[in-house]
């Protein structure tokens, strides 16, 4: 087969889902080491080397080509592919909170760190403000779920999201993409890749892309929102001076400056505004009339902006034939502002403005040893530390001339006792410190059977400094100060852990089981605005989770299937507890879940020239005992957890003659019917919804033309619902709708 029918088969090759399958990928391995495996992905999720088809536990991966042909580009395309992952994005796509087998964020505060964490190149992004542009130029993605921490990085309840990229290769070349898509979208993409010298690589990579916004603004002279307009650049260098020895260092930036996600605020049956101007004899309030879903009168549009820097060093050190040293150091800084207007309307009810910078330092080490008998051992160091500035403005009903003389000032504010015509703000420094000791071990009992054991030990501190809340008119006069500056702090100390069996029988199939703990640090509240007492500090989540599993190769390899169980008792779930009459919140515990469920992953390759990808998660995820704003919630659906998920794709090569191919691809995910929200309000549920997407590849030497549509049935769905009754209105976020465009990659 020619090179460029290995680039095509490639490119048209399915990889989500299974990480059993799919077209082998190079990745980083310690120097002088080699693994063989020809059709698997070769992952790294646990620290080593390995098969996919041979981790005992449950892991989805989405290779780099797989991420190309399905043109993922935001967190919802990822959560699309991979079974029981979902996500919300209450403060926009770019900014996710993702769900793992129902375990997730309830709480879309810029200052907190979600349960299923986030890792670019092994270095963890603790907050909003560090994530930018990243789907572009990867190697890979690998999802974990189910509590992580005894091999690496920051420990956590839900799972671990991974993206790596493409490491610079000792050889010339690159690929330069452009595009053309609906919404005036115009995109590029490319990377360059140098061998310097036998010793030394360079690889730099880019993405850019600007679009009109699709939430269509009907206000007279505002701009339509929700656009795009973005670029981030990474440049990696490879230092491999011996066999024994390498160096990789990546410094990325990223900048994101698009107008900012429209809402699909739904009024009341007062409207938006709760009739509050009707009572003051100043107008009307809102009631949506005569546009859709996708349309809005918003008159507050200022840009999003989203801004990071980071640096990554890693090294890796062969110290013997049996004995590793790996080094993880990253830096961060970044900043995001989010000007939300959260009514969608032409009046001023309620708009919110966030803001969020800070840097974050990293340094993890791990010594890896794999001997010639039973045993391998991990040990590693971790070291986080995390400063921020965060602050939230509350604008309340700012067009409102309470006291009727003409204008709007601060003596509308004080006219009144119900925040009307005024604005709140909070404003905090946040500092957080974690160390860790932890330890992973593979003992082999006997040829076909393994025990898996880990264990960590986390100490975290926290600071919530300064925090201050300040009640001002219109024009900016101090009225009063709710909140006087005052520090909240925690302290703590965890050991969590896990111990697992596998065992695989002549023929390759492999079953596992385990349990393991999973932990996840104190919380501060953000949303702190009308009373100290609100100032509170959320108590540390643990989950217990069990997991069994298969995975097995049959019908000579072109069928791979992957089947796991699992079973989890969740405590203290953070939860923002958001009170729908006043915006009230509190970051509060709730007491006791239980979820259980499973994931079914097949891959199907009957021919060469046809793949095959099903991917189902069921999930029961159910509160157990707890309350919720005042309210038992017992028995109610967490958050963000659909009893089911399915997705599926299917790529085949219809045509070939010489040097040229075309390939077709479609893609279906299905979501059934979620709660955004734990008081599970019947009127903003979700109902289930499915999302189709298809592509038309033609190849011809180095260049590749592709058209490619998403979301083709145009489906109107929600990515997260707020009740705000208390205002009138129910808020919504509302999903991208069908997209479409054109492609040419070229490769030298």
């Amino acid at each position: 087969m020619s090179a460029t029918q290995h680039r095509v088969r490639a490119h048209v090759a399915l990889g989500a889902g299974l990480a059993a399958l799919s077209s082998t990928v190079a990745v980083a391995q310690p120097p002088g080491e080699t693994i063989e495996g020809a059709g698997e992905i070769v992952i790294t999720a646990q620290k080593r080397p390995e098969l996919a088809g041979e981790v005992p536990l449950s892991i989805s991966v989405i290779d780099g080509e797989t991420l190309q042909a399905a043109r993922l580009s935001q967190a919802d395309d990822i959560a699309a592919l991979v079974p029981n992952l979902r996500f919300s994005a209450t403060v926009g796509e770019n900014t996710p909170i993702f769900a793992l087998r129902g375990v997730s964020m309830s709480d879309f505060s810029l200052n907190q760190a979600g349960p299923v964490a986030t890792y670019y190149d092994e270095v963890y992004k603790g907050n909003f403000a560090f994530l930018g542009v990243q789907l572009y130029d990867l190697a890979r993605i690998e999802v974990l779920r189910g509590p992580q921490g005894t091999l690496y990085g920051k420990n956590t309840t839900g799972g671990a999201i991974n993206y790596l990229a493409e490491r610079p290769r000792f050889e010339n070349g690159g690929y330069l993409k452009a595009g053309i898509g609906n919404f005036g979208r115009a995109e590029g993409q490319g990377a360059l890749n140098l061998a310097i010298s036998s010793t030394l690589a360079a690889r730099i990579a880019f993405t850019a892309a600007r679009a009109d916004g699709w939430f269509r603004n009907r206000l007279a002279g505002s701009p339509n929102l929700s656009a795009t307009r973005e670029y981030g650049v990474r440049g990696s260098i490879l230092w491999k001076p011996s066999d024994s020895a390498e160096l990789v260092l990546r410094l990325s930036t990223s900048l994101q400056t698009p107008q900012n996600y429209g809402t699909y605020s739904v009024p009341g049956p007062g409207g938006t505004g709760a009739g509050v101007y009707e009572a003051y004899g100043r107008g009307m309030s809102y009631f949506r009339t005569g546009i859709g879903k996708r349309e809005i009168e918003a008159n507050f549009t200022p840009r999003r902006r989203a801004r990071t820097w980071s640096a990554a060093l890693t090294g890796t050190f062969r110290l013997s034939d049996n004995l590793s040293l790996v080094s993880v150091t990253g830096w961060d800084r970044g900043s995001l502002f989010v000007p939300e207007d959260t009514d969608g309307s032409p009046t001023r009810t309620l708009e919110i403005p966030y803001t969020d910078r800070g840097t974050q330092f990293g340094q993890e080490l791990r010594l890896a040893y794999d001997g010639d008998g039973a045993l391998s051992l991990i040990l590693g160091l971790h070291h986080h530390r995390e400063d921020l500035f965060n602050a939230t403005d509350l604008n309340f009903w700012t067009d409102l001339d309470v006291d009727g003389n003409g204008r709007v000032d601060v003596d509308d504010c004080s006219a009144n006792a119900s925040l009307m015509a005024c604005a709140i703000s909070n404003r905090f420094d946040q500092r957080k410190r974690s160390w860790a000791l932890f330890g992973d071990a593979h003992m082999k009992l006997g040829t076909r059977t393994g025990l898996r054991g880990g264990l960590r030990f986390t100490r975290d501190i926290g600071l919530q400094a300064g925090l201050t809340s300040q009640l001002r008119g219109v024009d900016g006069v101090l009225v009063a100060t709710p909140i006087l500056p005052l520090d909240r702090s925690f302290a703590g100390s965890n050991l969590s852990g896990k111990i697992g069996i596998d065992h695989k029988l002549a023929d390759g199939t492999m079953f596992f089981a385990s349990y393991s703990r999973g932990y996840r640090a104190s919380g501060f509240n953000a949303q702190a605005f009308f009373d100290a007492a609100e100032a509170g500090v959320a108590r540390p989540e643990t989950i217990d989770a069990l997991e069994a599993g298969a995975k097995t190769r049959l019908a000579g390899n072109a069928l791979a299937v992957a089947v796991t169980g699992f079973h989890y008792i969740y405590r203290n779930q953070q939860f923002l507890s958001v009170d729908p009459a006043d915006a009230t919140q509190t970051l509060v515990n709730l007491d006791r879940s239980r979820i259980y469920g499973a994931e079914i992953e097949l891959e199907a390759r009957p021919t060469s020239e046809i793949a095959a990808q099903i991917g189902v998660g069921i999930l029961h995820a159910r509160a157990t005992q707890g309350m919720i704003g005042g309210l038992d919630v017992s028995g109610h659906s967490l958050s963000n957890a659909p009893s089911l998920t399915l997705n599926a794709a299917v790529a085949a090569t219809i045509w070939e003659r010489g040097p040229a191919r075309m390939a077709l691809r479609g893609d279906a995910s299905y979501t059934s019917s979620q709660f955004f929200e734990i008081v599970n309000i019947p009127r903003l549920r979700q109902p289930g919804y499915a999302l189709l997407g298809a592509s038309v590849d033609y190849a011809r030497g180095p260049m590749i033309l592709s058209i490619w549509g998403k979301n083709l049935g145009d489906k109107v769905y929600f990515t997260s619902s707020i009740d705000l009754s208390g205002f009138g209105f129910d808020y919504n976020h509302v999903g991208t709708p069908r997209t479409y465009g054109a492609t040419a990659r070229v490769s030298f």
